[in-house]
């Protein structure tokens, strides 16, 4: 026999974490659909956005929403990434109380002018007429909202029910 045997096979890297965190009373494990993406300022970043989501959505038993989900990311992507050229866009879509939830944030620069900052909204949002007309034929919501300092742009958000 060698001098030296290797230590049994674990079931997670760090020792620390091989036992599941405690939940508290009442509590379960999320279990759902959450799916984040950093996606370059760029218009062809619309393709992976759109391919992502319609990978990510029928795994999760949302077949029916891939349609829907991905015109809406598209359009979002397409659109802030003209808006933010060569700046990131963090793309979140998620499953919480009964709807599918949709953030994309730009790091569009604030405005300092209110007549500019208010041209530059009333752009952005006819820009974003077929996700408008998508989301109201789902039955959702939409709209958008300046990021809280000290971060800079505006968040886009989708609220698609079940």
């Amino acid at each position: 026999m060698h001098p030296y045997s290797p230590p049994p096979p674990r079931t997670a890297l760090c020792p620390a974490r091989s036992q599941p965190p405690a939940l508290g009373p009442g509590s379960q494990p999320h279990r759902g659909l959450v799916l984040s993406l950093t996606l370059p300022g760029d218009p062809r970043s619309a393709s992976v956005g759109r391919r992502a989501v319609t990978a990510a959505l029928p795994t999760c038993g949302f077949r029916s929403h891939a349609w829907p989900v991905a015109h809406v990311v598209g359009e979002l992507i397409a659109v802030n990434a003209a808006l933010t050229p060569g700046r990131d866009l963090y793309l979140s879509l998620r499953h919480r109380d009964g709807a599918l939830r949709l953030v994309l944030w730009d790091q569009h620069a604030r405005h300092a002018d209110p007549d500019a900052l208010a041209l530059c909204g009333a752009r952005r949002r006819r820009a974003l007429w077929l996700l408008a007309a998508v989301v109201d034929d789902w039955g959702g919501e939409w709209g958008l909202a300046g990021a809280q300092p000290p971060d800079l742009g505006v968040k886009s958000w989708v609220v698609l029910p079940r």
